[in-house]
């Protein structure tokens, strides 16, 4: 069975009468968002997408399409988008994140722009949009002129605390997406700048519809949606289980930290820190006689020893950290290894340290 989409479907500006007249015409925008379209198209009743290899090597995978536009119906249902919503697509649709931007425009109807990839997307843009979805660091160069969206989803990393602070006053209302290519995006959303909510429910996740979620004896996230995966995902993230709609998000399994039998979470110590420290950094273990891991902060930057002191005392001056959490030594690198996502490589980049 062939895709069809939606009668109302617009791509920057113009409606199409088929298929072949909406592919002929993407070959003016991209030879990427040529490509997923003459993919979805096809009659295959799937499409093969790369996974980001933030946490693991980038491979490709299998993505029913029946999958994909019930994602596309979630997403639309959760944020009140119908027909005719007016969106930007801002990402590189060599990844599912461009793709279901697409694909949400195309199952619901939707007038869809898209720009290039760039880190500025909003900038000489004159339009008012419903709906766009970017990276943190597209949305904290889009500060200015984030005006011209009503509804952001941010996905691709964690915002800091100074970018959600930034946001508070905006009047977009911007929040934070939990997913993976596996369960085609995002699964669950978090606001990040209604002032209404208590900063503990500003940290709960809550899922779309037809997703249920549960724990594993690691604490980590189990999750059990079939309209986008016809498995059962078990993640290494550890979570803790507020409701059966709401979760918050405590970090990375394989990323635990046991110092002296204390067990850290890297994440909520660089979410700490974030508010001390201005350049890219992120929190490691390393071997320890003694504790057996030690904590170490590994920043992109290139400075001198004296700075390092500096920075520690400033570190342990702050009542944020408990004890455990105030990093054993600072390692300086002048650039980190990045995924092609631009995610941070943490083990690939530790390995440049010189211990």
């Amino acid at each position: 069975m062939k895709n069809q989409f939606h009668k109302n479907f617009k791509l920057n500006g113009a409606s199409f009468s088929s298929e072949e007249e909406l592919i002929a015409f993407s070959e003016n925008i991209s030879s990427s968002v040529t490509s997923f379209l003459t993919d979805w198209f096809n009659e295959k009743d799937f499409v093969i997408v790369q996974t980001s290899g933030s946490t693991g090597k980038p491979k490709p995978i299998q993505l029913q399409k029946e999958f994909m536009r019930n994602s596309a119906f979630a997403t639309g249902e959760f944020f009140g988008l119908k027909e005719n919503t007016t969106a930007l697509l801002c990402l590189s649709t060599d990844y599912i994140a461009g793709k279901m931007m697409l694909v949400r425009a195309l199952t619901l109807g939707w007038q869809l722009d898209v720009v290039a990839p760039g880190s500025s997307p909003l900038k000489g843009l004159k339009k008012q949009y419903d709906f766009s979805a970017m990276v943190p660091l597209q949305l904290r160069n889009s500060l200015n002129e984030l005006h011209k969206i009503d509804q952001l989803i941010v996905g691709g990393g964690l915002v800091s605390n100074d970018l959600i602070s930034a946001i508070q006053n905006i009047a977009t209302k911007v929040f934070a997406t939990y997913g993976m290519t596996e369960t085609i995006t995002h699964i669950a959303v978090k606001n990040l700048n209604n002032l209404l909510l208590r900063a503990e429910s500003r940290s709960l996740y809550k899922t779309l519809p037809n997703v249920l979620i549960s724990q594993d004896d690691r604490n980590c996230l189990i999750i059990e949606a079939p309209k986008v995966t016809s498995e059962i995902i078990t993640t290494n993230d550890v979570v803790k289980l507020v409701s059966k709609t709401e979760f918050k998000w405590l970090g990375r399994y394989d990323n635990v930290i046991n110092s002296g039998g204390i067990k850290l979470h890297p994440e909520k110590i660089e979410e700490k820190l974030s508010e001390i420290i201005d350049q890219r950094f992120f929190v490691s273990g390393i071997k320890d006689k003694v504790l057996g891991e030690k904590l170490i902060l590994i920043i992109e930057d290139v400075t001198s020893s004296e700075v390092e002191s500096f920075l520690l005392s400033e570190i342990k001056k702050e009542t944020l950290l408990s004890k455990f959490e105030i990093p054993k030594e600072i390692y300086f690198l002048p650039q980190f290894i990045e995924t092609e996502t631009k995610k941070i490589q943490r083990k690939k980049t530790l390995d440049l340290v010189k211990f």
